[in-house]
C-alpha cells in the first residue's frame, strides 16, 4: 500500500542525517496521500542505518495503524493534528537540529534579519508557548500539534508562508507541499537559526530587516507573481 509514498518518505528521512539535522534517531518525516487520507511516517526508534522503505508505517487520520511491522514515530499525533487542520500541508519534519533547538530552548522566535530568511519564511519564525503540566500529562504529542495550531491561529499566520515553528523547550517542526519540501525547509530553518545567532553576537542591537526586503524576497519566489527560477 502506498509504495511510492513510502519510498518518498524513506528518502526524505534519509536526508536528515545526510544534512546533519539529526543525531541517532532524533527526528522523523511523514508524508500524506490526500486521496486516501492515509499518511506514511518513520517507525519509532529504528536506527537510520537499518531503515528500509518497507519499514515505513501507514496511518489514518484517526490515529489507527493501517499497515506496518513497527510502531509509528512517537510524534505521530503531532503530525496528525497538523494534517487535520491544514489540508495544504503534504509533508512534515521534526528534528532536534542544534541551532534551531537552541532558539527553541531559549523560548525565542527567530527574527527576520535578512534575505535568506525572507526567501522561505514570511516574517519571524515563531516559538510556541510551553505546554502546561496538564497538556503534557494528558496527551503530550497531540497537544504539541494543537499548540502549534494555536500559535498560528492567534497570530493569523499562513502555514505555507511560515513553513515551520519552534516548540519551546523542545525543537523545530517544518512542513511543505510534500516530504521532500518539508526537509528542504528544515535545512533552511537550521541555517537561518545559525545566521541569526551569529548576527546577534556581532551586533546585539540589530533590528529586523525592513518589510520591503521581506516582501520582495518572499514574493519573488512565492505567489502569483513569483519570478525566481525557471
Amino acid at each position: 500500500m502506498l509504495e511510492e509514498l513510502k519510498q518518498q518518505v524513506y528518502e526524505a528521512n534519509m536526508e536528515l542525517p545526510k544534512r546533519g539535522l539529526i543525531t541517532y534517531t532524533w527526528g522523523n518525516v511523514s508524508g500524506i496521500d490526500r486521496k486516501t487520507n492515509y499518511f506514511v511516517i518513520k517507525p519509532s526508534g529504528v536506527d537510520y542505518d537499518k531503515l528500509r522503505p518497507e519499514d515505513m508505517v501507514v496511518m489514518d487520520l484517526n490515529g489507527n495503524k493501517i499497515e506496518g511491522e513497527y510502531k509509528p514515530s512517537s510524534d505521530t499525533p503531532t503530525h496528525l493534528e497538523l494534517y487535520l487542520r491544514y489540508p495544504e500541508i503534504g509533508g512534515i519534519v521534526h528534528t532536534h537540529s542544534p541551532e534551531a533547538t537552541a532558539w527553541a530552548q531559549a523560548g525565542r522566535s527567530i527574527p527576520l534579519y535578512g534575505t535568506t530568511h525572507a526567501d522561505y519564511f514570511y516574517g519571524e519564525i515563531p516559538c510556541a508557548r510551553s505546554l502546561t503540566p496538564e497538556e503534557i500529562d494528558e496527551a503530550y504529542e497531540a497537544n504539541t500539534g494543537l499548540v502549534i495550531i494555536e500559535t498560528f491561529e492567534l497570530a493569523g499566520l499562513k502555514p505555507m508562508y511560515t513553513p515551520g515553528i519552534l516548540c519551546k523547550n523542545h525543537g523545530p517542526f517544518t512542513w511543505g507541499k510534500d516530504a521532500a519540501e518539508a526537509v528542504h525547509n528544515a535545512v533552511v530553518l537550521e541555517e537561518v537559526a545559525k545566521m541569526a545567532t551569529k548576527t546577534e553576537l556581532i551586533n546585539p542591537k540589530v533590528q529586523p530587516a525592513p518589510d520591503s526586503i521581506r516582501d520582495k524576497h518572499f514574493f519573488r519566489k512565492h505567489g502569483e507573481n513569483a519570478y525566481y527560477g525557471q
